[in-house]
């Protein structure tokens, strides 16, 4: 192709991949309580276990109407990731070789399950457990605020009461020990006798508890959650990147393996940049990041670059590879028949009109 000829490829490919993300947010919006539901479960569970009120709030109008907006642009996004990979693979597909194809064939499936992991992991156990924590810390708090202490009779009153009546305006007449609730206002009165024998309304003061009232916002909640999957499904990509890393000769396992203190120290600098402001998320992230760094030394034991390239990282045991590499080796130190047939076909004047046969490794020609 020219250098027009690629321009016009990519602009296809862009419009192609642009196509599908603007219906799949239509279609998302109207979907979209579902899923805001699906990411406020775990708060509303957390809450209930802990017998806090299950209630969130929404402190301005349009605050529900932008995170679902929000909400159903990042569900297109998500939904038509697959789409549009697939558009930029098939852009730069022609341009590979076949050995280099099998590096993107090994690295996609890869990163989808490495995903799909971090998602599953943060959803039903880190996400649960940092509520529990973070929850926890202001729970036990309580503050006695030193409001007016609640007189003797009246308490015997409210303990003694069958019922407490609703009413509009005040009884003109009450009896002694009457309990009831005034509304709008919501007040609580008590008909108490003074000294003089004299029967009155009394106004028994709200009690502070004095603690601290757990209810929290929608929209943070769905921001918080949103940015915690986001920071767990880059960092579950590590293992890949530092197996590419590997496969361009940078980095290798003994090298790794020496530097485990550095690591453990990057993970815990990368657990704090991606987490929340709380020492405990950075620690549950700090958790499996590292568990990540040990699993990238693994990988590029068991898929080095030359096995990945043969196509044979996935044989039993990797047996059969290094069998096929001792077997090439061997015949290097070996004299090639065939080139020794051809080299006297050509003394002897015969021509050989055999045609060349294309290599495995040849592209397509982009």
């Amino acid at each position: 192709m020219t250098f027009g000829d690629h321009l016009d490829e990519l602009r296809r490919r862009v419009i192609l991949a642009l196509a599908l993300p603007l219906p799949l947010c239509i279609i998302a919006f109207f979907v979209s309580d579902s899923l805001i539901e699906w990411l406020l479960l775990p708060v509303f569970t957390v809450l209930r276990q802990h017998n806090l009120p299950s209630d969130l709030q929404v402190l301005s109008p349009p605050e529900f109407l932008v995170t679902k907006f929000k909400l159903s642009v990042i569900a297109a996004l998500i939904l038509s990731g697959p789409w549009i990979l697939w558009q930029a693979w098939e852009f730069i597909r022609p341009g590979l070789y076949r050995h280099e194809r099998r590096f993107v064939h090994f690295l996609v499936p890869g990163s989808a399950i490495l995903t799909a992991a971090g998602i599953g992991l943060m959803y039903y156990v880190m996400l649960p457990l940092m509520l529990h924590v973070l929850i926890m810390f202001a729970k036990n708090i309580e503050v006695d605020p030193g409001g007016p202490a609640l007189d003797e009779q009246v308490q015997q009153f409210l303990a003694s009461a069958d019922h407490v009546a609703i009413r509009t305006f005040q009884p003109p007449s009450p009896h002694s020990g009457e309990v009831w609730l005034l509304v709008p206002k919501m007040h609580l009165y008590v008909a108490v006798a003074d000294t003089n024998g004299a029967v009155g309304p009394v106004l028994v003061p709200r009690v502070q508890s004095g603690g601290i009232e757990q209810i929290f916002r929608v929209s943070f909640v769905v921001n918080f959650t949103l940015l915690l999957m986001l920071g767990i499904v880059i960092a579950f990509q590590m293992p890949l990147v530092i197996l590419l890393l590997g496969w361009l000769g940078l980095v290798t396992t003994s090298a790794l393996r020496a530097k485990r203190k550095y690591a453990l120290f990057f993970c815990g600098v990368t657990a704090a940049v991606i987490t929340p402001q709380d020492a405990v998320s950075m620690i549950m992230m700090l958790i499996p990041l590292y568990a990540l760094f040990e699993l990238s030394i693994l990988m590029l034991a068991v898929a080095p670059a030359s096995a990945v390239a043969e196509g044979a990282v996935f044989r039993r045991s990797g047996w059969r590879y290094r069998q096929r590499s001792d077997k090439a080796a061997s015949h290097t130190n070996q004299p090639d028949e065939s080139a020794q047939t051809k080299r006297i076909a050509r003394r002897t004047g015969a021509a050989d009109q055999s045609s060349p046969q294309p290599t495995d490794d040849q592209g397509d020609g982009q």
